[in-house]
Parts: C-alpha cells; sequence; structure tokens
C-alpha cells in the first residue's frame, strides 16, 4: 500500500476547507495544512480534521508547495487547493493507485470548475489537466504564477474530476483579474519584456476570441461570455500594468 501525504496551502480558506477535508478522509495516511496567516477559523477546522498545520510566510506558489511537500512524512504526495474537492471516481481511482505499485513518478487528473451555479465544461476550462499526484524524490514545483511541476519522464493519468469551486460572485472574479494582472506584469517586467502597447491592443481580442469562439465558451451560454470577458479584460489590465511599470522605472527614463 502507498503511503500517500495530502498537503494543502492556505490563507483564509474557512469556507472551503471542510469540504475538501471531507473528501479526503479513508485516502490520506497524513494530512498537512501549510497556512501564510489566516486570520478566521482555517486552522481551527484544519486541526479537527486531524491535519498538521504549519505556519509559513507567503512568498509564491511554487515555493509554498514545495515547502509543505518537503514537510510530508511520505514521500507521494497530494497537492491539493482548499477550494477543490474529490469527486467520487477521482476517490475510488486513488485508492486502486494506493493498493499497486507506481507506473509513473507523477500522475494527473482533470479538474472540473464550478462558476456562479453550474460546471464549466468549455470555455478552455476543462478538462484542465492538473498534475497533483507526484514523488517528491522526483517532482518539484517551479514558477512564481504558472507554477508545474518538474519531473523526468511522462504523467500517468488518474480517472474522474478533480471539483474546484471557484469563485461566487463577480466581484471575486473582477479580484482574482486584478491579482493575476499585477502577479504577470510584474513577471513579465522583471524578465526583462518591455513592449506591451501592440500586444494590449492585438493579444485582449484574441483571448476573447481563444475563450468563446475557439474553447467552445459559446456552448456554457452566459457563464462562457462572462468567462471570455474576464479572460480578456485580464489581458487588457495585464499589459496596462506592465506599461505603467515601464514608463515609472528610472532606467527606462534615462
Amino acid at each position: 500500500m502507498n503511503r500517500l501525504s495530502i498537503c494543502v496551502i492556505t490563507l483564509n480558506e474557512a469556507h472551503d476547507l471542510p469540504r475538501l477535508l471531507k473528501s479526503v478522509e479513508g485516502i490520506a495516511d497524513e494530512i498537512v495544512v501549510v497556512d501564510s496567516g489566516s486570520t478566521d477559523a482555517t486552522l481551527e477546522i484544519a486541526r479537527s480534521a486531524g491535519a498538521r498545520v504549519l505556519a509559513r510566510a507567503w512568498t509564491n506558489y511554487a515555493e509554498q508547495k514545495n515547502f509543505a511537500a518537503a514537510q510530508a512524512s511520505a514521500d507521494w504526495i497530494l497537492l491539493l487547493d482548499a477550494d477543490e474537492e474529490l469527486s467520487d471516481e477521482l476517490r475510488a481511482s486513488i485508492l486502486e493507485w494506493k493498493a499497486a505499485p507506481p507506473q509513473f513518478p507523477v500522475y494527473e487528473m482533470a479538474r472540473l470548475a464550478w462558476f456562479l451555479g453550474a460546471w464549466i465544461r468549455h470555455s478552455r476550462w476543462y478538462p484542465d489537466w492538473q498534475r497533483r499526484l507526484f514523488d517528491r524524490r522526483q517532482a518539484r514545483f517551479s514558477g512564481a504564477i504558472h507554477e508545474s511541476l518538474q519531473f523526468p519522464g511522462s504523467p500517468g493519468r488518474l480517472r474522474g474530476d478533480l471539483l474546484h469551486y471557484t469563485v461566487r460572485n463577480l466581484q471575486e472574479q473582477r479580484e482574482k483579474s486584478d491579482e493575476y494582472s499585477t502577479l504577470s506584469a510584474r513577471a513579465m517586467f522583471e524578465s526583462g519584456r518591455r513592449r506591451w502597447r501592440a500586444a494590449k491592443w492585438f493579444a485582449t481580442p484574441w483571448a476573447w476570441i481563444r475563450y468563446f469562439v475557439l474553447g467552445g465558451g459559446f456552448l456554457d451560454g452566459y457563464r462562457g461570455l462572462l468567462i471570455a470577458h474576464s479572460a480578456a479584460h485580464t489581458v487588457w489590465l495585464k499589459y496596462t500594468k506592465l506599461g505603467e511599470l515601464v514608463e515609472q522605472s528610472p532606467r527606462e527614463k534615462k
């Protein structure tokens, strides 16, 4: 039987965390929660479920996840977000995996998002393969924004969906777009990106087309339209903020 440590990084997740912890009952040999300063009931909820809770100041997603994996007692890690939940089929698939010798260093699973009252099966949001089950001796997260697992070889696949409960309202969606665009702009600036005007005007409508037309967003109805609009708006914000960084930089003004 493969021992499995489930790792979760948290910050004020009292609303979602109970659902996640309920879904991993009977699967986890250990639950490790790494918290970056919650002020709600997150820590109490985690401890009441038997989780080992550790504190770590926030740096970025990759470093936070690598730290969580390093604190686990098992070499096999299932890294989950607090707003996720294992479907029944995915639970069964993981239990089957636990009972047999692993064939791959990393396993991926499809993620299905719940958005404003419905599951989104198009709009470039599904199947949204997530590589979350991994051998920490062979895999490690990298990337400050789009963190991804780096590992040798190819991943295996597990049946079933990882259910993702995204935003509860449009205000949360706007806040996420603002946060992501700020991080992306900073990352582009620090990597040396300086051209932004053309990208702002061409990448924005292209993002809308990719999500609503090419990604089948129209099949998700008005939610697909909102997703496409949000994607395009985030791109617009990202390049606008990059332009502000470029123009405010003393080096660029010389």
